[in-house]
């Protein structure tokens, strides 16, 4: 469900910088783009926003490019779902590989993040202005409005339709990396499985491998790196499925891609940081997505279901990455215990094998954000490993039934790293399944030494423990962090709890 608007922003001088325009006269046919500035987010030195399109022409788009002024004293810090360039004060979105097409009455989107409280102004879209009306001026500011919590996706329905929202400079500071923006480079075309693998091999910075519809069939796996200017982009409709129904099982040593040995993984990015990875379908493997020390990778609205074990492993110090616009379903149906949604970092137990950082997977600040994860994810929806730091789980909607209670599985999110920001979620639990609690931290013992399960916030959370589960936020040892507590927010809501919101005390 797409998210609604915000009430209070359609006084402001944002929403009237790119509003809809009115109607036209009658014209030859041909695509008409409107685009309208939805302010998703404030704080004290920025805002974030979604720049919405659609289409009132009798033609689809092959692509668009939207502009706009901002006064002195702000920029565009972040972007994603487009390719962004600036010149002094200009900035301008062209679309992303995946989005530039625009059916009659259809609509698309793109976001950005602004360093400094400046209001876009001189917007246009495909060089016509967004409006018919005046701009505002430079001057004018927007006022805060909170974001509302997502509402839940109907299930087992595979596709995600919620709109992407910004990353706040809240507690947690640390702030994960938006989606990477440069010029495109050549684009590969494929459409069967060999032809995938060969453009998996011989990748390049700035490519963009595009899949047609179909099934491919293979170990699809990748050691090609982008660049923080020119990631490389792997992307196809919801139809191209990518399926690893051969032989599994991990080497003896430590899994790499290794020739003539098949992991099982639906998709591995091994030593391949700053990929861009949309539209697909992951299906039917032993692991869905792996990504093995590969930071800056961005997974924006994939479909991941019927896995052996996990669905998506941001594993081996893959920081700064982003998964967002997704669905995630059915995993663990062989291993039930090691069947987790997402799943961010690993367990110190494996930290020999996957502890590439001085001995301890830093898989950190990895944004999870307006994802649907479940039902019948075995284990946790999201499972946040020791030893990493300053992610934000934001906006996702967590379906808890079939949590099998398997590996001590009984929650929509365990939180063992440090300094997470849990907000605006929605979690429900029916049966089937094992419920104690919707979210759960816990403090293993590590060597380095870390405040594990420690200095993580949750606000704005509304969590249906369906008449079976304790709390919506169990601090399992809040001794632990005495010098780093745990916060949870009076803005945090539940329903049918045993217990009640949280076993610590609430902040106003």
């Amino acid at each position: 469900m797409r998210r609604p608007i915000i009430g209070a922003l359609a006084a402001t001088a944002l929403a009237a910088a790119a509003a809809i325009a009115p109607a036209l006269p009658a014209h030859a046919a041909g695509p008409r783009l409107i685009a309208q500035i939805v302010q998703q987010s404030m704080w004290s030195t920025g805002y974030g926003a979604n720049v919405n399109l659609s289409n009132s022409g009798d033609a689809a788009s092959t692509g668009w490019t939207v502009e706009f002024d901002l006064p002195a004293g702000t920029t565009v810090s972040t972007s994603w779902s487009s390719t962004r360039t600036t010149a002094g004060n200009h900035v301008t979105f062209t679309n992303a590989t995946y989005n530039g097409a625009v059916a009659p009455s259809g609509q698309t989107s793109f976001g950005f993040n602004a360093a400094g409280l400046g209001l876009p102004y001189n917007c246009t879209v495909n060089g016509a202005p967004c409006n018919g009306s005046a701009t505002p001026s430079p001057s004018q500011s927007p006022s805060p409005s909170p974001s509302p919590s997502p509402s839940p996706s109907p299930s087992p329905s595979p596709s995600p339709t919620v709109t992407p929202t910004a990353t706040p400079t809240a507690t947690p500071t640390a702030t994960p990396t938006a989606t990477p923006t440069g010029t495109p480079g050549p684009l590969v075309d494929v459409a069967n499985s060999a032809q995938l693998t060969a453009a998996l091999a011989g990748a390049e910075a700035g490519q963009t491998i595009r899949l047609a519809p179909g099934e491919y069939h293979g170990a699809f796996a990748t050691q090609r790196a982008g660049t923080a200017s020119r990631p490389i982009t792997l992307t196809g409709p919801r139809t191209a499925v990518l399926v690893n129904d051969g032989p599994a099982g991990d080497p003896p040593d430590c899994p790499v891609p290794t020739a003539g040995w098949d992991s099982g993984y639906g998709l591995w990015l091994s030593g391949a940081p700053y990929w861009n990875l949309t539209g697909f379908t992951v299906r039917d493997s032993k692991k869905g997505v792996v990504l093995d020390g590969s930071p800056h990778v961005v997974i924006d609205g994939l479909y991941v279901h019927h896995t052996e074990e996990e669905g998506v492993h941001f594993r081996r110090s893959s920081a700064d990455g982003v998964i967002r616009n997704s669905v995630v379903e059915y995993t663990g149906l062989v291993q039930p215990g090691y069947g987790e949604g997402v799943y961010l970092g690993s367990a110190n137990s494996n930290w020999g094998c996957h502890g590439n950082s001085a001995g301890v997977d830093r898989s950190d600040r990895v944004l999870v954000e307006n994802n649907r994860i479940g039902p019948y994810i075995a284990a946790e929806p999201i499972d946040v490993k020791e030893g990493t730091t300053g992610g934000i789980i934001r906006g996702n909607t967590f379906d808890g039934r079939g949590i099998s209670g398997q590996n001590s599985a009984d929650s929509w999110v365990d939180v063992k790293g440090i300094d997470y920001l849990i907000e605006n979620n929605t979690g429900t639990f029916a049966a089937p399944g094992t419920f104690a609690n919707g979210y759960e931290t816990h403090n293993p013992a590590t060597t380095p030494s870390f405040q594990n399960g420690c200095g993580n916030v949750w606000r704005g959370n509304s969590s249906d423990l369906g008449g079976v589960g304790a709390y919506a936020v169990k601090v399992t040892s809040p001794s632990s962090c005495a010098a780093h507590p745990n916060v949870v927010y009076a803005s945090n809501t539940v329903r049918n709890a045993v217990s009640g919101l949280t076993n610590v005390p609430v902040t106003p």
